[in-house]
């Protein structure tokens, strides 16, 4: 956020899930997004794309310069520092939300932190980059743990998988110091699973409280609403729309979605049909 340290910006952002149900707006500074949204560099466009979320109710921002679509060619951290700090230095001048890092790397989580982030979404739960753990636990900054594989096995059972992981990664979060109350899991639907283990996880997310945790979702256009609804990923937004709202019945404190605006209303009119009250 604009003011405030890093941690009390990241304490801040996970105590207000106390009572809410947190949209987080996905900056892609990225050249080759799967879902055709990517900024690559233009941080004209960054900033007026987060002005135009923080205007529709977004709670969050996540800023990530590199593709995870599948087949999609690693960036070395040199050229995801050229795409994220110039926009994520912007953005932060430009709007005040809370914003989140999306990268698995150290070294770029440490500077983005430097620039402006205080929590960091590693796709790989600190189980790829050994230094990861460390840097966040030194920064006092928030972290969400997500689920990931090299590819899919249809044969295992997923949910378990899942559990196995975030277990690991709990547990370096500890030995590091990471701040338990500032950490949120995310069991990463797309990423080295099936259809079918999709939409399992999102069946029985509720499984997932038992950690204490908030529950963050990042489904939004993905291949298996796809699948289900028929349409390119251009027209997927009533699907995304669906499946969130079914996850925040399970349990899922953060979304994470291209299309703020709609998930704003469709959140919205949901905590008022489950507290009977528009407060």
């Amino acid at each position: 956020m604009i003011n405030g340290s890093i941690s009390e910006s990241a304490d801040a952002f996970f105590a207000s899930l106390s009572d809410r149900i947190a949209v987080m707006g996905i900056v892609n500074v990225t050249p080759d997004s799967f879902s055709g949204d990517g900024l690559n560099t233009s941080i004209d466009q960054a900033v007026a794309q987060t002005r135009a979320m923080a205007a529709a109710g977004c709670g969050i921002l996540d800023i990530g310069g590199e593709s995870t679509r599948p087949g999609s060619a690693p960036v070395s951290e040199n050229d995801e520092h050229k795409r994220v700090m110039p926009a994520l230095a912007a953005i932060r001048n430009a709007v005040d939300l809370p914003i989140s890092i999306d990268t698995y790397k150290a070294g770029i989580a440490r500077k983005a932190l430097e620039t402006g982030a205080c929590i960091v979404n590693d796709i790989w739960g600190l189980q790829k980059d050994p230094d990861m753990a460390e840097t966040v636990a030194a920064s006092g900054a928030g972290l969400v743990i997500m689920h990931n594989r090299e590819k899919a096995d249809p044969d295992i059972d997923i949910v378990a998988d899942i559990r196995r992981f975030f277990d690991t990664s709990l547990q370096r979060a500890a030995d590091a110091g990471i701040d338990a109350n500032r950490i949120a899991l995310d069991p990463g639907i797309g990423f080295g699973k099936t259809i079918r283990q999709n939409l399992t996880i999102l069946n029985r997310l509720d499984s997932f409280r038992r950690y204490g945790k908030p529950l963050l979702i990042g489904l939004s256009r993905k291949r298996f609403i796809g699948e289900a609804v028929q349409k390119p990923v251009e027209d997927r937004l009533a699907g995304t729309l669906t499946a969130n709202i079914l996850a925040c019945t399970k349990g899922a404190s953060i979304v994470r979605v291209h299309d703020v605006g709609e998930h704003v209303d469709a959140v919205r009119m949901l905590q008022v049909l489950t507290r009977e009250s528009y407060d």
